[in-house]
């Protein structure tokens, strides 16, 4: 099979993440950026866990995206449309691209809605399609699933500020993977940096505590829906229970940051809370992970408590913020 030019969407800060879960795919080559060939089977690129979306690129080389409406090139997209959909399923498409609102957007919709039978829906369609500039004309970007990847399968229940499972999936990796780890989750939510640290392989104990009932209840439904076991679930308010001591060699949470969850005045009290809790749960070579846009909150608090020690730290895009995931150790 003749390789195909990829490109994957990444959230910012997650760019190296991303690229070493690439390194590990077989058959990935001329890894440039976001750019890579790939001759292999879809389903393997479906499966990236550190990526939003991964596209299938087309070049054209016509001069503006107008010459697609062109006899030759309106064939070849529609038979790159009809390649894309055919490896899955897709009911809809839509464009995003400069002046997809254009008369010129709008003849290339009706067109492929003819030839295709693919629906257009400017807003919600299932195909998306990017029309870029390329080195010698215009390139095509074709996601080639319905859904971004981030959407997880398994997430049958959303909360409000719920973590995006990609930057899941990365804190997880930025903490190390070792599969005779005692994984803690406090203030797990609706369980998507749990039900992420099952799907990546062996662990030897997951655990994952919420004051909030309702919070648990959204988790075990995540859970169920993910059909992986051993998952521990409990309520707990960790800033008042009685924590073991080491109990557990890697501690994720995403915290509050006082905007869809919690205020500013509340996270000055649960963070010296947390981390003094934590202090005491956490084994003597073990280490933490923890996502927050209170950059400045948890600096000062981390620098009073000083019982950890800052490893290195990372700055992420997530839902219009640009939190940072620090990694600590003792």
């Amino acid at each position: 099979m003749k390789p195909r030019l990829y490109e994957i969407e990444v959230l910012g800060g997650l760019e190296e993440f991303a690229l070493q879960e690439l390194q590990g795919v077989k058959g990935v080559k001329g890894l440039d950026g976001p750019r890579f060939l790939y001759a292999g089977d879809t389903r393997t690129l479906k499966r990236l866990k550190s990526v939003v979306a991964v596209y299938v690129v087309e070049s054209f080389f016509v001069p503006r995206p107008k010459a697609l409406l062109g006899h030759q090139h309106l064939l070849h997209l529609v038979a790159f449309v009809r390649d894309v959909t055919s490896q899955d399923s897709f009911s809809s498409f839509r464009f995003s691209a400069a002046g997809r609102d254009s008369a010129v957007f709008e003849r290339l919709a009706l067109e492929l809605e003819s030839a295709t039978g693919l629906k257009h829906l400017p807003e919600e369609g299932e195909l998306l399609l990017r029309v870029v500039p390329g080195d010698e004309g215009w390139d095509v970007l074709a996601r080639i699933t319905p859904k971004p990847l981030s959407a997880r399968a398994w997430r049958v229940c959303n909360m409000s500020g719920g973590l995006n499972a990609t930057v899941a999936h990365a804190m997880l990796r930025f903490g190390g993977i070792r599969e005779n780890d005692r994984v803690f989750n406090p203030m797990c939510g609706s369980g998507t940096l749990l039900i992420e640290r099952s799907l990546i392989g062996p662990v030897e104990t997951l655990v994952g505590v919420d004051k909030d009932p309702d919070a648990l209840t959204c988790a075990r439904e995540n859970v169920a829906a993910s059909k992986r076991g051993g998952i521990e679930l409990h309520q707990v308010d960790i800033t008042t229970a009685d924590m073991p001591t080491r109990a557990f060699d890697l501690i994720v949470a995403d915290l509050p940051w006082g905007d869809a969850i919690g205020s500013h005045d509340d996270n000055a009290i649960l963070y010296p809370a947390f981390l003094k809790a934590m202090g005491r749960a956490v084994s003597k070579r073990g280490r933490m992970v923890v996502l927050t846009h209170e950059v400045r909150l948890f600096q000062e608090v981390l620098e009073e408590d000083g019982r950890w020690k800052l490893l290195s730290e990372v700055k992420v895009y997530h839902g219009g913020h640009y939190p940072r995931m620090y990694l600590l150790g003792r």
